[in-house]
């Protein structure tokens, strides 16, 4: 058998906030509406689906893996918009990129309160 994950669902206050900004951190396309969601398209047929909900949203943790130069890119843009970013996700290490000789990481919370981690390999 082979499973393979097609995509999951990612609870926002606005779905179309948080799916425009996880694609444009990530240097991705733009968000698409796939039925009542927004989805961000990702490697291996791979979306995350968000949705509008006010309810409440619990807290999810999503990371991503990507090339070097992409985490160079990224964390450029996490710059630019002055977004605060931790290098564990304890937030004990304000402003720090994790070293993980030979990969590094970045963590940071996107605009429906889910925390997003970027690492390199």
């Amino acid at each position: 058998m082979t499973a393979r994950l097609d995509h999951m669902i990612v609870m926002a206050r606005d779905k179309q906030v948080s799916a425009s900004f996880l694609a444009e951190l990530l240097g991705l396309a733009p968000p698409v509406q796939v039925s009542k969601f927004v989805a961000v398209k990702l490697a291996h047929d791979l979306s995350l689906d968000f949705a509008s909900t006010t309810g409440e949203i619990v807290p999810q943790h999503y990371a991503f893996s990507v090339s070097e130069p992409e985490f160079d890119q990224i964390l450029a843009r996490i710059h630019a918009r002055q977004l605060p970013y931790w290098a564990d996700p304890q937030r004990t290490r304000p402003g720090e990129v994790a070293d993980r000789s030979p990969g590094r990481a970045v963590y940071f919370q996107d605009p429906g309160g889910h925390w997003l981690e970027v690492l390199t390999r």
